[in-house]
């Protein structure tokens, strides 16, 4: 009786049919870029990035001169009038008026916070963009996953179906037990549950990524066989680590955060220094029917132009008592950052050694993928011969295709766990996806 084999390659044929054909599927970039036009999250953080753009234009408005027009229409009623000018009259009015900040310590000091705002926005804008590459990339390694496992388990399912087939078959001549059959049949009962639960968990993870993506049946492409995985390049943990502590967008924002509670404790003590302004102004009255002491359509023309200077002297103790508080408010703005530089570091070493652990798994699961088959063509040519019996060879099936569903998912991990290192390190870029489509399908 001649068992049949199932190497790898037919599960990839398999998978591949699964996925509609190439010329249908998209690749992890065409995705990406679908979802960076439609993604509510990221579209939502790119208008937060805009408004503080504006936001940080704002404190520029200090340093800046300041223009105003004014006009006034007064009507003017007189009692105990005077015999010889006896009339209300009106006042026609416009006042056009200039000031520029010669000395305002605060005001300057507003202007430089605005600008570390916009640092501020662009780390929020870059830790949102990395956070998309990672869902699109975790969406569209979870569907691969569960389409390999759901072709996996159909493989699984027709092999069992033949070795139950063979054991009502042996049964039924005589040579074999019933015992035989009730295994192979329990066996078979099991995977076809396995499927529904695979084919529901692929929809699931469908539907996950068509609603990322903003499409209908996106279809992702697999990964070319035989799979080489790249190497993590640097491959010290310390050039990891200190590009987090200076790059990764937490860190930047707690950077700026200390920068801006500094700026405040300067911009506190400026509140005791004086303040230096220039004034100008133009100012035009006009009388169309004259006043009591003008004659009708008389008209003055008012000119100034001087400084305005202005010293604190005492507030109440406020301006002490809010230098306190924002020195205060520095140190804790210094430990924010030390946690924060704490915490990058520790989830940058996590995620490097992750990605390490994941290459290792790859590794060994490969060899136990081959050892897997051997032992299942030993089963069955045992099982020829009558030196072991049916449940050792649905015992090494079943063995052999939860080896190929761990090493498909942990080459799976291992990309995704890349991205999610230069993540963790704040050096994840879009462009980084290009290395996870050259493994792609073409």
């Amino acid at each position: 009786m001649t068992m049949p084999r199932f190497p790898l390659a037919s599960c990839t044929l398999a998978l591949l049919a699964a996925f509609s054909g190439a010329a249908h599927a998209q690749s992890l970039v065409e995705l990406y870029d679908a979802a960076r036009a439609t993604d509510s999250t990221y579209q939502s953080a790119k208008a937060l990035y805009d408004a503080n753009l504006a936001k940080a234009d704002q404190a520029k408005a200090g340093i800046l001169p300041s223009v105003g027009l004014a006009a006034g229409l007064n009507r003017n009623l007189l009692e105990g009038r005077n015999p010889t000018f006896d009339k209300d009259y009106t006042t026609q009015s416009a006042t056009l008026s200039a000031s520029q900040p010669l000395y305002r310590p605060a005001n300057r000091i507003n202007y430089q916070q605005g600008l570390k705002l916009v640092d501020v926005a662009q780390a929020q804008l870059a830790a949102a963009e990395q956070d998309l590459v990672v869902r699109v990339a975790q969406a569209y390694f979870d569907v691969l996953g569960a389409g390999d496992t759901l072709n996996f388990v159909r493989a699984q399912k027709t092999a069992v179906g033949e070795q139950l087939a063979s054991a009502k078959r042996n049964f039924e001549v005589g040579t074999a037990t019933i015992t035989d059959t009730r295994e192979a049949q329990a066996l078979f009962d099991l995977v076809r549950a396995q499927e529904i639960a695979a084919e529901n968990d692929l929809l699931v993870k469908k539907l996950a990524l068509d609603t990322l993506v903003s499409r209908v049946d996106a279809q992702p492409i697999p990964l070319a066989q035989p799979v080489v995985l790249p190497t993590v390049q640097p491959g010290d943990i310390s050039t990891w680590v200190q590009q987090a502590e200076s790059l990764q967008p937490n860190v930047v924002q707690a950077v700026v955060a200390l920068d801006v509670a500094r700026l405040e404790t300067q911009k506190a003590k400026a509140g005791n220094l004086p303040t230096l302004d220039l004034t100008a102004g133009y100012n035009v009255n006009r009388y169309p029917n004259g006043t009591t002491s003008n004659l009708p359509g008389s008209r003055t023309n008012t000119t100034q132009i001087g400084l305005s200077f202005n010293i604190p002297l005492f507030a109440g103790f406020s301006i002490q008592n809010r230098i306190r508080e924002t020195l205060s408010l520095e140190d804790k703005a210094q430990a924010d950052l030390d946690a924060v530089r704490r915490a990058v570091s520790q989830a940058t070493r996590a995620a490097f050694y992750g990605v390490l652990s994941g290459v290792g798994q790859v590794s060994a699961l490969e060899a136990a993928e081959a050892s897997s088959q051997i032992a299942l063509d030993a089963n069955k040519l045992g099982y020829q011969v009558g030196v072991r019996i049916n449940i050792d060879v649905l015992n090494s099936q079943s063995q052999l295709f939860q080896t190929k569903r761990d090493l498909a998912q942990a080459r799976y991990n291992v990309l995704l766990g890349s991205l999610k290192l230069r993540q963790a390190s704040g050096s994840l870029k879009p462009e980084d996806l290009q290395a996870v489509n050259a493994l792609l399908v073409r």
